[in-house]
């Protein structure tokens, strides 16, 4: 039962980091690789906050620096001309020096002993118990940005970011400003990262600089997951199957490491075969068909 609470803590939390990878690689269609940098920077933003003493203002600073990070890789893209790829990586790499400078040239910031909004809720909501804070937090802010990031994409320019991630020339040959759309589209998916990050800063404890690396593996795991078990339909059930996407991973991750068989540093491996077996589920399905259809076939015959 732990093993359960504890998955869906963190899989509501990461649900956020969920969603940003679906806009990018769904919505728009755009392999972005800025999210490495962006989650890290709102770990950090979120903990030199927390410390001044202002953690819920920590996420939304947190929310606005990863924008910032998203539009600045939107604007290699678009402006510069450098291939979405290798414009991810610029701005990721530039963030490591970034995210440095705002923990105060130290690779590490402790939470210890300063008030987070954790911290504030425990106070304030002792018949919850900390597990039940922490699950109240993670759904709560799961909820408020499915609802927010569902009304969004049904309004005039989140249907011309939808529709430019579907086909950017007839858009264009629209009069939709597509290089505004992508900015965009690039700028609130990487804010939700930061946003999961700033969460995870606060119910950790601590920020540290390589908090970043393989997320994006982990964001992806949880798109693929959701899709495999939801089918890839309209936006408002893409958001929700990559909330339930990341929970599902949680709890895989979980009962891999549970087991034993496995040490914990292992997780990064089975994080990769768990994406690898969720990317070939589409792959394995159609050739399952086509031998049923072989073998039908064959019995008419």
């Amino acid at each position: 039962m732990t093993l359960f609470v504890g998955s869906l803590q963190l899989g509501l939390m990461y649900g956020l980091l969920a969603m940003g990878v679906f806009i990018s690689f769904r919505i728009l269609n755009t392999p972005d690789l800025t999210a490495e940098g962006s989650f890290t920077l709102g770990v950090a933003v979120s903990a030199v906050v927390t410390v001044a003493g202002a953690p819920w203002l920590g996420l939304l600073v947190a929310f606005g620096c990863g924008m910032v990070a998203g539009a600045v890789t939107g604007l290699l893209q678009t402006k510069v001309g450098i291939h979405p790829i290798l414009a991810g990586i610029l701005t990721m790499s530039a963030l490591y020096t970034v995210n440095l400078a705002v923990m105060n040239a130290s690779s590490n910031v402790s939470l210890i002993g300063k008030e987070t909004l954790f911290q504030q809720l425990f106070a304030a909501l002792p018949g919850l118990g900390k597990d039940g804070v922490r699950l109240l937090v993670g759904l709560a802010l799961a909820l408020i940005t499915l609802m927010v990031l569902n009304w969004f994409f049904r309004t005039h320019a989140g249907l011309c970011i939808r529709a430019t991630g579907n086909n950017e020339a007839m858009v264009r040959s629209s009069s939709i400003n597509t290089t505004v759309m992508k900015i965009l589209g690039l700028a609130v998916s990487n804010g939700c990262i930061a946003l999961s990050g700033a969460v995870i800063a606060q119910v950790q404890g601590y920020a540290d600089i390589s908090s970043g690396i393989g997320i994006l593996v982990v964001g992806l795991a949880s798109v693929i997951i959701g899709e495999a078990v939801f089918g890839r339909r309209g936006v408002g059930v893409g958001l929700v199957s990559a909330i339930v996407g990341s929970v599902l991973y949680r709890i895989l991750i979980s009962l891999a490491l549970s087991t034993n068989i496995f040490p914990t540093y292992f997780l990064k491996l089975i994080s990769a075969v768990i994406v690898a077996v969720a990317l070939s589920l589409p792959t394995v399905k159609i050739e399952l068909q086509k031998r049923r259809i072989r073998r039908e076939g064959r019995t008419h015959a």
